[in-house]
């Protein structure tokens, strides 16, 4: 919940300002006639009333956002434990397929050496030395 904390500051720092701009400006006028102020003063509000139904939808829409963001995050870490399993999978296929290779090398090899070997003896029997 701290992005949603961060907006939340924002929101209420961003209205804050409003009110302390707004206040300030309204103290550096001078006052036309009581009736003027009470006007301005009633469309300040309604225009608050606003920015902060807009502010409020902002929240919500940005809530929306945080949640769906966490759900693809939580489908991209299972996606990614998934991917690596099926790494550590292949490494383990690729150990023991490197080990069969190598043993098959090894059986060429005394093949090879068994064949030379019978070719001599062959060879020694038919000439009988």
């Amino acid at each position: 919940m701290n992005a949603e904390r961060v907006v939340r500051r924002g929101v209420l720092a961003i209205a804050f300002a409003g009110l302390l701009a707004g206040g300030a400006y309204a103290q550096s006028q001078d006052p036309s006639s009581p009736q003027q102020d009470i006007k301005d003063d009633k469309k300040d509000i309604r225009s608050d009333k606003k920015d902060l139904a807009k502010d409020r939808a902002d929240r919500n829409a940005d809530h929306s956002d945080i949640n769906r963001d966490k759900s693809h995050l939580a489908a991209d870490h299972k996606d990614r434990n998934a991917d690596q399993s099926d790494i550590n999978k292949d490494k383990r296929d690729l150990r023991a397929d490197r080990k069969d290779r190598n043993q098959d090398q090894k059986d060429i090899h005394k093949d090879k050496k068994d064949l030379h070997r019978d070719r001599s003896d062959l060879r020694h029997d038919k000439h009988g030395h």
